[in-house]
């Protein structure tokens, strides 16, 4: 954001300047509001209780697209305590587990209920700046955060920009044991495959997070921008979030699966089988990523 300068060329070439929130309430309401929009993120709660206890109050509760709970923490400019204060609440919110998922019951369904997922908690913080001590200890903790930074262009202009994101490394599964070398070879190929897809797609910028599940692997840049199936038998099924009626679908290539069941995230189906179209999937790679 501080690289990033916006101008308006209506009637000449106007600089539009960069100003913070006249107060910290004001970039809350605004993230709540759309909180979905501008994090990828499904609001939950407002100034959440954390009881006479712990006396505390978190920001913000949501749940992200993968069913992990986020903390969000608000501040007006820079706060050298936001990310502490974050990490207080998320220890709490972890400690808590049967209230959280009450709660999603309650504003989601007890299907969210059950899915939630308890190894990847995360905590996002909007604020207007950070000092270069917070990038680091985000960098050096095994917590997922985010740090987004924000401004206000003229009146009804926001920016955001993901600073910096760290999460944990998920451990390695199981490889399956195979009966015959022709399985095994044909697996391996695919499995080889997935593990290229995964290359690219951690390769394509900084502040991506790898997230496990159970049926899906997800690559976020604050929100999901691709995810990976288990590989099938002969190809790999990526998913990305873009508009499939804004790209030339390919038959047996590239597929709409808007409103269609599917494991992972995403509108648009892209199926591996070779190397080469991996390779000429990269295009639509980077352009997912940019999205995000």
């Amino acid at each position: 954001m501080s690289q990033l300068r916006l101008y308006n060329t209506n009637g000449g070439v106007t600089e539009v300047t960069p100003r913070l929130a006249e107060a910290e309430a004001d970039v809350q309401r605004l993230v709540e509001a759309n909180m979905e929009a501008l994090l990828g993120v499904r609001f939950l709660a407002s100034e959440y209780s954390t009881g006479p206890v712990h006396a505390g109050r978190i920001d913000s509760l949501g749940i992200d697209a993968n069913g992990a709970p986020v903390v969000v923490e608000y501040k007006r400019g820079t706060d050298p305590g936001v990310i502490n204060q974050g990490l207080f609440y998320l220890s709490w919110l972890v400690d808590h587990r049967g209230e959280f998922e009450h709660l999603v019951r309650d504003r989601l369904g007890a299907t969210a209920a059950a899915q939630v997922l308890w190894s990847g908690p995360r905590l996002i913080c909007v604020a207007g700046d950070y000092t270069r001590y917070d990038l680091h200890a985000v960098r050096e903790h095994r917590r997922s955060i985010d740090l987004v930074r924000y401004r206000y262009f003229g009146t009804d202009l926001i920016g955001l920009e993901t600073l910096t994101a760290a999460t944990g490394r998920p451990a390695p599964g199981r490889r399956e044991q195979h009966t015959t070398q022709a399985v095994r070879g044909a697996r391996e190929r695919i499995a080889e495959l997935a593990a290229a897809a995964d290359e690219v797609l951690l390769g394509l910028g900084d502040g991506i997070t790898k997230v496990q599940r159970k049926k899906y692997c997800a690559y976020q840049r604050l929100r999901n921008f691709a995810s990976i199936c288990p590989p099938q038998r002969a190809k790999v099924h990526v998913y990305l979030s873009l508009d499939p009626t804004e790209v030339d679908l390919v038959p047996d290539f590239t597929r709409d699966v808007t409103g269609l069941g599917h494991h992972g995230t995403g509108d648009l189906e892209v199926r591996l089988r070779t190397e080469k179209d991996l390779e000429r999937a990269q295009d639509l790679f980077r352009a997912s990523y940019a999205t995000a």
